[in-house]
């Protein structure tokens, strides 16, 4: 399955298709046959949707989704977690929703995070059934037509002032395709690395949806612009503005340090890894970006061990690490050193020390707004809540 898997990333980001091997070539008619499927489906929900025959549900509290076009790597989890801390410095309790996809990698990466603050973490499929379980359990407040959005974090700090802990507005994470729930204002993330691929929609490409989805976004973010050319971010701006005249902002996934998954309370310094041999193990959508990050920190060799997005680690993968551990082990002369990322540690945080005894390491990052013609970090914060407090005027 993990080989059939590649085999479908591969295609979906060949650059030409010639030159894809006999295998992959073979699947592809099948693949182009689902994709064509999915795409009837596809329409065929939306209609419901706009004819009214599908009901969409509206939550009292004001919300804020941030989801994609495409599958993994997007950037999602870091945006989500960005805009809690935004709104709790608004002095808003926020509730982010979480399907907990695959072991729930996300959610308790997020729950570790926020540990401590107000920011509420619900976990289950039906995102409305989940909600009301919160705002039984702690009461919501109604934001609209309230004062709350005219409170800039230029003016105050109120995240520390927070005196109830009612919900006032919801993150839906991974919101795009979540029709079923009305939503304030749409944010769409976009692997500036791997943006579209073929174009093609499931499974014969990364498309989730057609681009025109774009139309109904507020707000697009190129993720990871730090390791794109600037051409590359150019042509993809085009392809948005193209579709609909939309703010547009950079980001960046800065490494911060590391923990030991035998010991997590201890913090590493980036240096930890300088003149070492590293074998980056991850998956997660983009595994790219996060080995060449990893190179960029002074290891003097970097191999790697990728698996399909939310991959559970099994007994034998943790042999096949062994193995290529061994190897490197053998050729250069001193035991190498494993990193993952915290969203593979948070996974399964125990599998991992079956490793020992080579040093296992989980690269913690932070995500960082990119200053780009003239938009900064504040500047998203600015934009979020004027968005906010329009969508909210006119809210019924």
């Amino acid at each position: 399955m993990e080989k059939l898997k590649r085999a479908v990333t591969e295609i979906a980001y060949a650059r030409d298709q010639a030159k894809l091997s006999g295998f992959h070539r073979s699947i592809v008619p099948f693949l182009s046959l689902a994709s064509s499927l999915y795409g009837v489906v596809l329409s065929f929900r939306r209609s419901l949707y706009r004819s009214g025959f599908f009901s969409r549900h509206r939550l009292p509290v004001p919300v804020i989704s941030v989801g994609n076009l495409t599958w993994g790597g997007n950037g999602k989890t870091p945006m989500v977690e960005f805009i809690a801390r935004c709104l709790s410095d608004y002095g808003i309790s926020p509730l982010i929703l979480t399907r907990g996809y695959a072991g729930g990698d996300e959610a308790k990466m997020l729950q570790r995070h926020l540990l401590g603050g107000p920011v509420k973490v619900g976990v289950g499929a039906n995102r409305i059934a989940t909600a009301n379980l919160f705002f039984e359990k702690y009461g919501y407040v109604d934001c609209r037509g309230s004062k709350l959005f005219e409170r800039t974090y230029l003016d105050q700090k109120v995240g520390s002032h927070i005196s109830s802990e009612k919900i006032g507005a919801a993150i839906l994470d991974d919101g795009m395709q979540h029709w079923s729930l009305c939503r304030d204002l749409e944010i769409v993330m976009i692997n500036g690395l791997m943006p579209w691929g073929n174009c093609k929609l499931l499974p014969l490409g990364p498309l989730r949806e057609p681009l025109m989805a774009l139309k109904r976004a507020d707000v697009a973010v190129l993720h990871h612009a730090d390791l794109v050319l600037e051409q590359k971010l150019k042509d993809i701006e085009l392809v948005i503005q193209e579709i609909k005249s939309l703010p547009i902002f950079y980001t960046r996934m800065a490494p911060s340090y590391f923990f030991e998954v035998r010991n997590i309370n201890t913090k590493m310094h980036l240096g930890a890894v300088h003149n070492a041999v590293v074998l980056c193990v991850s998956a997660i959508g983009s595994s790219d970006a996060f080995v060449q990050r990893m190179e960029k920190m002074g290891p003097i060799y970097v191999d790697r061990f990728d698996f399909s997005d939310h991959h559970s680690f099994q007994t034998k993968d943790m042999h096949m690490m062994r193995e290529r551990l061994r190897q490197l082990e053998d050729k250069f002369g001193y035991k190498p050193i494993v990193i993952v990322t915290e969203k593979d540690y948070d996974r399964d945080p125990q599998i991992l020390k079956h490793l020992h005894p080579f040093q296992v390491l989980v690269l913690c990052s932070e995500m960082q707004i990119i200053p780009h013609k003239g938009c900064n970090k504040d500047h998203l914060k600015l934009l979020l809540r004027e968005l906010l407090e329009v969508k909210l005027s006119g809210a019924d």
